[in-house]
């Protein structure tokens, strides 16, 4: 049997004194799109900040417990590296880098890898762009400032980015959040399509996304697992009721 894309056991995560990760143990299969659910401030992304260390940028985070990514201990191995480097990342508000053209948005991670040059990231390029459904869009406009993209495009663009690194684990962030229904249905489109080939942990706010993508997932509350398994057992009835129970049950603890 494959090792799983990621797992944590009995992580916890600190920022300061305060604790946003609660013994948190999870295992995402390769090969699918695993959903992290729960309602604003249960700690969503800092479990994907956690799981590709971006969350030791924050000045007095600590960490606790095990992550092992692609079956590297990304906390005490010193493999880690070469294992982060096979995960992207995709934020909730796209962030592109405007100063640079849509080209080089897209070329800056193969560049500074050494992965390709000329004619070969010339082909990279066009694939990522292509993989990201955005090539048709900008092929005449390469030189273009990013900034000059609308919203949807430009968080396509960023999808481009992440995957023209060759990344075997995709982590977005409530990726569709900030865009309007017929970018974020683009959107979905292309995780539904990426997912065959790559790993992906979708954070969402949105039980009826988390459905309509993922096979596996995760509800959390207060920075602890609810339930981990199938989506079609976590949300076995209404994400609501189920939000109504867990608040009702904190206040009576």
């Amino acid at each position: 049997m494959r090792e799983p894309a990621v797992r944590t056991r009995e992580l916890s995560v600190w920022y300061g004194q305060s604790q946003a990760l609660h013994g948190v143990s999870i295992t995402v299969p390769r090969g699918t799109v695993y959903a992290v659910l729960g309602p604003s401030g249960c700690g969503k992304s800092t479990l994907l900040r956690a799981i590709n260390k971006l969350v030791l940028l924050r000045e007095g985070a600590r960490v606790e417990g095990l992550v092992e990514v692609l079956g590297v201990d990304v906390y005490r191995d010193h493999s880690a590296e070469e294992a982060l480097s096979r995960v992207g990342m995709v934020f909730q508000t796209p962030n592109p880098f405007p100063h640079l053209s849509i080209y080089d948005n897209v070329a800056i991670g193969p560049r500074l890898r050494g992965m390709a040059k000329g004619r070969e990231l010339d082909k990279l390029v066009r694939w990522a762009l292509e993989k990201a459904a955005l090539w048709d869009e900008v092929k005449d406009r390469l030189k273009s400032p990013a900034s000059s993209l609308s919203g949807g495009q430009q968080q396509r663009l960023c999808i481009a980015r992440a995957l023209a690194t060759m990344p075997e684990l995709l982590l977005m962030d409530e990726p569709t959040a900030n865009l309007d229904p017929v970018n974020a249905a683009k959107i979905e489109e292309l995780i539904k399509e990426l997912s065959r080939e790559v790993t992906i942990i979708l954070v969402t706010h949105d039980a009826e996304q988390a459905k309509r993508l993922a096979s596996m997932g995760v509800l959390l509350f207060m920075g602890r697992v609810v339930s981990e398994g199938p989506i079609s057992s976590i949300l076995s009835r209404s994400y609501s009721s189920i939000i109504q129970s867990l608040v009702a049950s904190a206040r009576r603890q």
